[in-house]
């Protein structure tokens, strides 16, 4: 098997370097040389200047405006990326919710959110995680009540990160308490500046705010704003961690971690 790049692809990954090398601010290039934390606005400073050359969203379909590469060089562009050690875009709008309103939201969903998803003119946080629902995700307790045009969610999530920067948070439900616990399941897009949405930020060991608890106090969220069916949502979460398992190979840091213990 000959595993060497061909021409195109090889000239594809000239392309990419040469344009870190010129695009990727003096700041943030500084920072990237030695590993120093990227804060959120030098990350969406990145986002903005990837989403002009039309890279943001690499895995996107041309439909949905992406820029149509081919496997190999969406490979190359985030190995690229890795090795030159840019701001790591935020995942959760780009490479979790996004595929899932394109390949389960409606054709209204989609014009109203993928657009802003793909600009970072809306950041996004995953709304998963419950003090009692982790590893065993099915067990999760937030409950969003139908009252006719709305749900009514009230609950707790954890482990929301970075949600005192996102404007929306993707979630999972209950809305049915009976039968099997994964069949009673919606996935709910909730923008976080409703009222009754609270954000705590927490420190985490390290001694950053990369994680905050989330509480929802009769929350009120448009049913239109659920992803595929109601009681349905086990199913789009199952894909959208699909879509999130495919994305952290990470080789690009590993091979400059590498480099690093070298020197």
């Amino acid at each position: 098997m000959d595993l060497a790049f061909s021409p195109e692809h090889t000239a594809f990954r000239d392309e990419v370097r040469a344009f870190i090398a010129a695009s990727l601010p003096p700041h943030l290039a500084a920072k990237a040389e030695v590993d120093a934390h990227f804060e959120h606005h030098e990350v969406m400073e990145w986002h903005r200047i990837l989403y002009q050359k039309g890279w943001a969203a690499p895995h996107w379909p041309v439909a949905q405006g992406g820029p149509g590469l081919d496997a190999t060089r969406r490979f190359i562009l985030a190995d690229e990326l890795e090795v030159a050690n840019t701001p790591a875009l935020s995942p959760f709008g780009l490479v979790m919710v996004g595929p899932a309103i394109i390949q389960f939201g409606t054709p209204d969903q989609q014009r109203r959110f993928l657009p802003k998803i793909m600009a970072g003119e809306e950041v996004w946080c995953q709304g998963y995680s419950e003090p009692n629902a982790g590893s065993d995700l099915a067990s999760l307790k937030t409950s969003a009540d139908d009252d006719g045009t709305h749900l009514i969610v009230n609950g707790q999530k954890t482990w929301t990160t970075y949600a005192q920067y996102a404007d929306w948070i993707f979630c999972l439900v209950r809305t049915d308490a009976k039968g099997k616990k994964q069949s009673g399941i919606t996935f709910l897009l909730i923008d976080l500046k409703t009222p009754g949405v609270t954000v705590k930020p927490f420190l985490t060991i390290g001694g950053t705010l990369a994680f905050s608890e989330t509480w929802f106090d009769n929350v009120r969220v448009p049913k239109e704003n659920i992803i595929g069916t109601t009681g349905g949502g086990w199913t789009v979460a199952k894909a959208l961690l699909g879509h999130e398992r495919t994305q952290i190979a990470a080789v690009g840091l590993s091979a400059r971690a590498l480099r690093r213990c070298k020197r």
